[in-house]
């Protein structure tokens, strides 16, 4: 290695998140269950890990559509059609299924167009820049996803003003617009459902502020896509009533269980964001054969069908989140797929991680900095194809770590909201 190399990752090792990241790793050699190795994935959300076979209850694959055989015979049939890429960027040229998969969206939604991205990541931090700069004001919500959070950087940069509130506090809100003076646009950018938490943003009070003060909303809404509101329309509509002083951004990768993420909005913000997006301008576009599988999903989702898959994926929600209550657990969310159990310690959060893996289940240890220090917590989330035996598996194992664990009964969960 180089000598400017050395000094390079030397200087990386003394940030505050790398040797506090390093220091875990060393701690919890075989507990820190990040950068896993999957040799195998099963139809009934099985997997095997390092000569370990789990059940997986760390897939965002919310409905299960990437076990669909409709959805693999379309990307099957895309590959054989378009083959595996079209090799230009969109501000070029894009593949029909490209424009059809947004023309669909934007009928399934209900807004005017959409536009879509290689990620959820790469539509905020292109499409907030795209929509804020000079003598703009942003404000982004204390919680929201760590993309927003980039994509605000680089507005800022190019001289928005950002500012930040609680978490889903409209008073917060209103105080942080009115502190942050007159502005040529103002913009509120927040999650629909809350990635670590499972919590839903208050959107209509949020919405109410917003337009007090001249504000638009911008809501990352990949959590919410395919799970919550009509036909897996989302968070939006059914808070607003539609999207006047709205823009949505979901994700064809999680309930889509494809690629890609997406903006909702009108034709002119589509025709803007086309001219203004670095990353939609500057990056590749969507794989083809998945844009054919993106149609397939949404054949599903936008249909009748679509009320028994995810009548499915709630019984297994409120199964879990009865059995979670019975035992005495902090349970963070409810109301969706997403579902956190509070424990606090990183060490006991990872230890807890480790015991469930230890005992057949894998879900996902999250601590600091992706949660507030000393409020880690076990991220679960719920499957429409998961096996009612499974979940009631996971209830005995998450039984046994209630005893084994110091971990914060529900009396918790009003500090930890504080």
């Amino acid at each position: 290695m180089s000598d400017p190399m050395r000094r390079l990752t030397d200087n990386l090792r003394r940030s505050s998140i790398v040797r506090f990241l390093d220091h875990f790793a060393r701690l919890f050699p075989d507990g820190h269950l990040k950068d896993l190795v999957v040799d195998e994935l099963g139809p009934d959300r099985t997997m095997a890990v390092g000569g370990h076979r789990v059940v997986n209850f760390g897939s965002d694959s919310f409905l299960g559509l990437d076990r669909d055989p409709r959805v693999i015979e379309a990307l099957e049939r895309g590959a054989r059609e378009w083959g595996t890429h079209n090799g230009a960027s969109r501000a070029f040229a894009s593949v029909r299924a490209n424009a059809e998969a947004e023309a669909r969206l934007a009928r399934w939604l209900g807004t005017g167009s959409a536009l879509i991205y290689p990620s959820v990541t790469l539509a905020n931090v292109g499409a907030i820049p795209a929509l804020m700069g000079r003598n703009d004001v942003l404000a982004v919500d204390a919680h929201a996803h760590n993309s927003i959070q980039e994509g605000a950087k680089i507005a800022g940069a190019n001289g928005a003003k950002v500012v930040t509130f609680a978490n889903s506090d409209p008073a917060a809100l209103g105080r942080a617009l009115r502190d942050a003076g007159p502005s040529r646009a103002s913009m509120v950018a927040v999650d629909g459902v809350f990635s670590m938490s499972g919590t839903l943003a208050p959107l209509a009070g949020l919405n109410e502020v917003a337009l007090e003060h001249g504000a638009i909303l911008y809501v990352d809404d990949a959590h919410g896509t395919g799970t919550l509101g009509h036909r897996g329309i989302g968070t939006v509509r059914d808070a607003l009533g539609g999207y006047d002083n709205a823009v949505v951004v979901g994700s064809l990768s999680k309930a889509f269980s494809c690629f890609g993420g997406f903006v909702g909005c009108s034709a002119e913000v589509k025709e803007l964001l086309k001219m203004r997006s670095s990353t939609f301008i500057f990056g590749g576009p969507v794989p083809p054969p998945y844009l054919e599988a993106v149609l397939a999903a949404l054949d599903i989702i936008d249909s009748d069908e679509y009320e028994s898959i995810n009548a499915r994926l709630q019984t297994n929600v409120r199964r879990l989140v009865a059995g979670m209550r019975r035992i005495g657990l902090a349970v963070l969310g409810g109301s969706q797929p997403i579902l956190s159990i509070l424990v606090g310690d990183e060490a006991d959060t990872l230890a807890a991680g480790r015991f469930l893996f230890d005992r057949g289940y894998y879900v996902q240890s999250v601590v600091f900095p992706a949660v507030p220090y000393h409020a880690g917590v076990l991220r679960i989330q719920a499957n429409a194809n998961h096996p009612p035996g499974a979940i009631d598996g996971l209830l005995g194992a998450l039984e046994e770590l209630r005893r084994a664990v110091p971990m914060p009964g529900p009396e918790a969960l009003a500090r930890h909201a504080a």
